[in-house]
C-alpha cells in the first residue's frame, strides 16, 4: 500500500468514484468537528480531538475496492437511531458507503458530535 503525506494525497489518489465520496464526507467532518486534526494516522485520513496526530481520535475514513467507510473510535458508544453503524473492533463502528448518495450530512454530524464530545471528556481526565 502506498503512503500519503496529507490527506489530499490520499483522496487523490483513489478511483473516481471512491474519491466521489470520501470528497464529499471531507467538509462534513470538518464542519462537525471545528479545531480538530486532519491527519494521516496508520495509513488512512484520520480526525482527533487531541492536539496532534493520533490522539484522541474521533474518526477515519478509509477506502477500499468498491467501498469507502467511515468509522467512528467510539461509535459503539454513540447512540444511532438509524442502526447504520456496524460494530468493528475494540468500540469502533462504522458505516459502508459506496456512493454520496450514502452520506447523510444530518446523521453523520450527529454521530461526529458525539464522537468528539467522548474523545473531548476522555482528554479532560
Amino acid at each position: 500500500m502506498a503512503k500519503f503525506a496529507n490527506v489530499d494525497d490520499y483522496l487523490a489518489a483513489l478511483p473516481e468514484d471512491l474519491r466521489t465520496v470520501a470528497v464529499a464526507l471531507r467538509p462534513i467532518v470538518n464542519a462537525a468537528l471545528p479545531g480538530s486534526v486532519e491527519a494521516m494516522y496508520h495509513g488512512s485520513p484520520t480526525w482527533s480531538a487531541g492536539e496532534a496526530a493520533g490522539k484522541n481520535l474521533v474518526c477515519l475514513v478509509k477506502a477500499y475496492s468498491s467501498y469507502v467507510t467511515f468509522a467512528l473510535w467510539k461509535g459503539q458508544v454513540i447512540d444511532d437511531p438509524s442502526g447504520r453503524l456496524e460494530a468493528s473492533a475494540r468500540e469502533m463502528a462504522h458505516v459502508k458507503l459506496r456512493s454520496a448518495d450514502d452520506i447523510d450530512a444530518e446523521l453523520f454530524t450527529s454521530w461526529l458530535k458525539q464522537a468528539r464530545d467522548l474523545e473531548t471528556i476522555a482528554t479532560a481526565r
